[in-house]
């Protein structure tokens, strides 16, 4: 399945667009547009082209340096969104105290990215990205499928899924699905690409309770009695376990895939050396 020319223009044109509305307002949505639109973009120059050429690398670092920023901010807006969902009359004294330090960082950190995204800045890298959209070439027999499953063969895929793992998955699935959406609307693909998907969801949902629990706990301290802390490890504890879960069964899926890859490979290299 080749590349769909049309949907990396489209990414480009997409962060080109949320960098500019995050520069006038990071709201919640902005900065979760632009991360999401970043990373797209970065998983397309890091991964794809054979070649880094020197404005794809300054490209790289101006959006990874950003992206982190907008990250710190985005990570605040989840965790308090998080802290909102739990009702526990027993922990009110404690949810108020870790709401109000998140509150309070939250905002120091909008006026860090604020001043990251300065007009200079951000026209800058709209101009290198420009270019990078505009210059950028792909072999014509590039398949985003196999740089997916290669991205996913990185990880031990037998070792015993523990926290650091996990967090690795969800690092890699990400590059991963964004670089499988590029083949546009093959069936086989977007089944991938759902598959990534969920496994992100899921991830990232239990990584952001564990971000939250571990703030509690630098806030509140190990206190036996909090009923707040006691509740954010139970309910980690079980999305740790949902997702390992998740994780054994997206591994065996893209082994299969892998499989059937290599298979349908040997059996096209049988072909042409018969010929």
């Amino acid at each position: 399945m080749a590349l769909d020319t049309k949907l990396i223009r489209q990414t480009f044109q997409r962060l080109d667009r949320e960098l500019a509305k995050l520069a006038k307002k990071p709201e919640p949505e902005r900065v979760h547009k632009f991360r999401t639109s970043s990373r797209r973009v970065e998983a397309l120059l890091s991964e794809v082209p054979p070649a880094i050429h020197r404005n794809d690398e300054k490209v790289l670092k101006s959006l990874s340096r950003l992206r982190k920023k907008a990250g710190r901010v985005r990570d605040l807006d989840v965790q308090i969104q998080a802290l909102r969902t739990l009702k526990f009359p027993q922990a009110s004294g404690h949810k108020a105290q870790l709401m109000d330090a998140l509150v309070e960082e939250r905002s120091k950190r909008e006026r860090k990215l604020a001043k990251a995204f300065d007009p200079e800045t951000v026209a800058e890298v709209r101009k290198r990205l420009k270019r990078a959209g505009r210059d950028l070439k792909l072999p014509g027999n590039t398949d985003p499928v196999a740089i997916t499953l290669h991205k996913l063969s990185e990880l031990n895929s037998g070792a015993q899924v523990t926290e650091k793992l996990l967090h690795q998955y969800r690092i890699v699935g990400k590059r991963a699905r964004y670089i499988a959406e590029l083949a546009g609307d093959d069936p086989e693909t977007k089944r991938a690409v759902e598959q990534l998907k969920h496994m992100q969801d899921v991830i990232g949902d239990w990584h952001d309770w564990l971000k939250l629990t571990e703030r509690a706990e630098e806030l509140i301290g190990n206190v036996p009695s909090s009923a707040l802390v006691a509740m954010l490890r139970n309910v980690t504890q079980s999305k740790f376990r949902q997702s390992v879960e998740l994780v054994s069964t997206i591994r065996s899926a893209f082994a299969e895939k892998k499989y059937s890859a290599r298979a349908g490979q040997d059996k096209v290299k049988a072909v042409a050396t018969a010929a």
